[in-house]
């Protein structure tokens, strides 16, 4: 049983109304402490009610002075808790909340989801210089077919962060972090691409180099595969298995072709350039409706229901928009490989 540690500061004055989760099912366990300024709660609860209870302090309680939640991971607890299993009853209300139960189960909750994404998504100096370093990389591991060296630039992935984001704000109808994660997207693909095409331009493009040759052409497969990755890849993520966003990378990486886009325009190889850039378009298209579509699947959504119907708008929308997308690289890829 996965388990999240609330602590909640909260004054005299509204302790009484906080009493009242107490006997909240999903409480595993519940400690008062008095303070200064009222009362600290450690409150042990179940992970898939973490967004339910969070949802629920932030309506009633954001607004009372010296109130404040601090969400943390449980590693493990002593007595082990077992698991019991829940009474079953026959009420419209109670089926609904467990639909929601089943959505959150093997995920983060929301503002553990926006805490961790919004740090990939913050264009400062530390993501430029990740993004310059791992398009030297790239551009190394191209020039000299090093599949090794080019897997170690997939690794870094400064791009993938900043397109899970935008996918997120999709999902949540968040306009300010849409914002945000384009302005930090746009802004890393613009400085990949000048300083590859400044490679390109130098070092030159040996074309039957294998690392550059097989990212001139694009095929179905690759649509097939950036889907499958993109989709493991927000899993992998929103359930906080981190390890598994590796092999991910890898597979859906973003940095290499668009390094390949650029060391061949900067060389003129305008043709093999436009075959990189379809591979490139196909990966970051995939990723991104991929991406909208697990967010929505997994009952991401903002806490008040105007927000709730804006979102389900934006994401229909961005679906749509995606979905497009793909069907026209499908005809571009048929005609592509016709000729």
């Amino acid at each position: 049983m996965a388990l999240r540690l609330l602590e909640i500061t909260i004054p005299n004055s509204e302790r009484l109304r906080l009493l009242e989760l107490k006997n909240d099912e999903s409480i595993v366990f519940w400690q008062e402490n008095k303070i200064k300024t009222g009362s600290l709660f450690h409150v042990l609860i179940q992970a898939e009610s973490t967004e339910k209870i969070m949802d629920e302090l932030d309506k009633n309680f954001s607004y009372v002075k010296d109130f404040r939640v601090m969400l943390l991971s449980v590693e493990a607890t002593i007595p082990r808790l077992e698991n019991k299993e829940e009474k079953k009853e026959h009420v419209a209300n109670e089926k609904e909340n467990n639909k929601e139960r089943e959505k959150t189960a093997f995920r983060m909750s929301r503002e553990e989801l926006y805490t961790e994404i919004s740090d990939n998504i913050k264009f400062n100096r530390v993501f430029i210089a990740m993004v310059i370093l791992s398009t030297i990389v790239a551009a190394i591991g191209l020039t000299r077919d090093n599949v090794a060296v080019v897997i170690g630039a997939m690794v870094i992935a400064p791009l993938l962060g900043p397109n899970v984001g935008l996918s997120f704000a999709t999902a949540l109808g968040d306009f300010e972090f849409g914002k945000s994660a384009l302005k930090t997207n746009l802004s890393g693909f613009v400085i990949a691409l000048i300083l590859s095409m400044a490679i390109g331009y130098i070092w030159g493009v040996d074309l039957n180099n294998n690392e550059i040759s097989t990212r001139t052409y694009v095929s179905f497969s690759d649509i097939i595969l950036a889907l499958a990755a993109g989709t493991a890849g927000v899993l992998a993520l929103s359930s906080g298995v981190s390890t598994a966003l590796i092999g991910v990378m890898v597979a859906v990486a973003l940095l290499p072709p668009l390094v390949a886009v650029g060391l061949l325009l900067g060389s003129g190889n305008y043709l093999q350039a436009y075959g990189a850039f379809l591979l490139l378009a196909t990966n970051l298209i995939c990723v991104n409706f991929a991406g909208v579509m697990t967010f929505v699947f997994q009952g991401i959504r903002p806490r008040t229901w105007w927000e709730v119907e804006k979102a389900k708008r934006t994401s229909k929308y961005a679906m749509s928009l995606w979905a497009i997308l793909i069907i026209a690289l499908c005809v571009i890829i048929y005609f592509t490989q016709l000729k």
